[in-house]
């Protein structure tokens, strides 16, 4: 029999959806003994670990409602808001667009699309904030952002990016509303 055929037996057991468990390809390696290496020795089946871990507060109905995979992840839009290209000086202008832009956000909290918001730190990449949105489609995303008036008239532009998170991120939202003191006009 030839060396391929045996480490093919030995490696095919171990080939989790087209992926090979580097730990159980290093266990057939180093445990492994070839016929022609020592001629009648019988080679021994490795024992697979598995190393998956099972969840005993798993909550699948909570799951399904999230939209969860089996991870506890599901695939949302990041949004990283820019300094737009419209660098007027008007002040009513850009205070009537940055009211709309918190009102848009409120709104898209009601709605369940915005779950995560907020600015971002002085920096040299002229970002402004952040979006999480429970959103998979960056196309329906990007017509959502157009609602907001900051967006829309070129105060603030989007980059949007498919993000995997964690399906959970949305309960956060529920305590959040109980927390903050004074609310921006």
């Amino acid at each position: 029999m030839n060396r391929f055929l045996i480490l093919l037996i030995f490696i095919m057991p171990t080939i989790v959806f087209g992926q090979v468990r580097e730990n159980s390809f290093q266990q057939v390696v180093n445990e492994a003994t070839l016929p022609d290496q020592n001629p009648g020795k019988v080679i021994e089946k490795v024992q697979e670990n598995d190393t998956t871990v099972s969840n005993p507060d798993y909550d699948a109905i909570m799951a399904t409602r999230l939209g969860a995979d089996d991870y506890g992840m599901k695939g949302f839009i990041l949004v990283i808001l820019k300094t737009g290209p419209n660098q007027t000086t008007d002040k009513t202008f850009i205070n009537n667009c940055f009211r709309g832009h918190f009102d848009n956000m409120d709104r898209m909290v009601r709605e369940g699309k915005l779950i995560v918001a907020g600015p971002i730190g002085k920096n040299n990449n002229s970002y402004r904030g952040i979006f999480v949105l429970n959103l998979t489609s960056v196309e329906e995303a990007d017509r959502l952002l157009q609602t907001d008036p900051a967006v829309k008239e070129g105060l603030l532009e989007a980059e949007l990016y498919n993000w995997y998170g964690s399906a959970a991120l949305p309960e956060y939202l529920k305590y959040a509303e109980k927390i903050w003191k004074n609310k921006p006009n």
